[in-house]
């Protein structure tokens, strides 16, 4: 808050509050910014000049729908949203992907509670290797 010390009136100084906003400390940030940024532009554009040649790639097919199994902290099983049970994994994993799809080749998206037993974990980490299904892939929580 800025003070304005007048001499007129009773006493030997007069103190009366100032309501003026002072904006040269903003606008002195202001052209810093200003200048920093129009030093910075010119390097982070490309001077080199390319004629870049054009995409003969073929368009690529789209992956197949990806395969979660769930597991519960009371040990239930989920392939999607079908309940299973380990005994059933490898078959009711095998129905689910179809015969089209190589379950050596397939990645299977293990969505594990943090409350999961380590035993139950590694009993479908058994199961699915039991059953040639060696792409597993653990989904976790992204922290942002």
């Amino acid at each position: 808050m800025a003070a304005k010390i007048s001499s007129s009136g009773g006493g030997r100084y007069e103190e009366e509050q100032n309501a003026e906003i002072n904006v040269t400390p903003f606008v002195d940030v202001m052209l810093v910014l200003l200048i920093i940024f129009m030093v910075a532009a010119p390097m982070a554009a490309v001077t080199v000049k390319v004629v870049l040649p054009p995409a003969v790639a073929p368009p690529g097919t789209n992956p197949p729908k990806p395969v979660y199994i769930s597991i519960q902290p009371n040990g239930n099983l989920y392939i999607q949203d079908f309940k299973t049970d380990l005994s059933m994994l490898g078959e009711d994993l095998r129905k689910q992907l179809g015969d089209s799809r190589n379950p050596e080749k397939e990645r299977i998206f293990i969505r594990a509670d943090k409350d999961v037993m380590y035993g139950d974990f590694m009993g479908v980490m058994n199961m699915l290797q039991d059953n040639n299904f060696y792409s597993v892939a653990l989904v976790g929580e992204d922290d942002n």
